[in-house]
Order: C-alpha cells, then sequence, then structure tokens
C-alpha cells in the first residue's frame, strides 16, 4: 500500500492526492501534523537513499532557524524533522520504503505501476 506524508494544507499535496485518485492508485494519507510521526520512520527516511532531499530548505520554518540548526546532522536533525515537521519536503512517498520526494508526474509514472 502506497503512502502518501505530508500535511494537507499543502497545496503540493492536494495536487499529488489529486493525482492519485484519477490514476486510480490505491493509496493512504498521513498527515504530519495531525497524525505526528515516528522517530524510527523518520530516522529510516534519513538513512536512505533520499535524505539528501528530505530537508525542504524553502520553508518558513528553515529561515527561521539558527545557523548552527542549519548545519544540524545525525540525532539533532531527527530531533529538528519531528519537533518541526514542515522541515520535511512533501509529499513522501512510501511502499515499504521511500520511492519518491516532491511531485513530480513523470518520476512517479516510471515508479507506481498503471499509472499513465
Amino acid at each position: 500500500m502506497l503512502t502518501v506524508y505530508g500535511i494537507k494544507q499543502c497545496d503540493t499535496v492536494r495536487k499529488a492526492l489529486k493525482w492519485l485518485d484519477q490514476q486510480g492508485v490505491e493509496h493512504q494519507f498521513h498527515d504530519f501534523r495531525t497524525d505526528g510521526l515516528q522517530a524510527e520512520l523518520v530516522k529510516c527516511w534519513l538513512d536512505s537513499e533520499f535524505a539528501e532531499k528530505l530537508l525542504n530548505r524553502r520553508s518558513t520554518t528553515w529561515r527561521q532557524l539558527s545557523d548552527s540548526q542549519r548545519q544540524s546532522d545525525g540525532k539533532v536533525l531527527l530531533e529538528l524533522l519531528l519537533e518541526h515537521p514542515t522541515l520535511i519536503k512533501r509529499p513522501v512517498f512510501v511502499t515499504d520504503q521511500i520511492i519518491a520526494i516532491g511531485f513530480n508526474t513523470a518520476q512517479l509514472q516510471s515508479i507506481i505501476p498503471g499509472t499513465a
């Protein structure tokens, strides 16, 4: 089952969910704010090949961080992402592992069977 992680107020997340519905792709949505995030899950994301894409450096929250917080890695970065989930680039598409970050229809079509 495909799980889409994000924030329901995010326009990009809304577009992605609408596109998945139009493609007939079965999925579930997990809202960072209302459903929360587990440390183990975010740690797996940070340990994945998508770790570099995970941090949303264009967010308002990112701009409000101190220079030392922006240089964080490891456990400190994990704690920052759990405390400020808007630092996570959205949406995050997950099956048993991350398959994509951000909404790109061409990329998703190549990854998700049955999409055109």
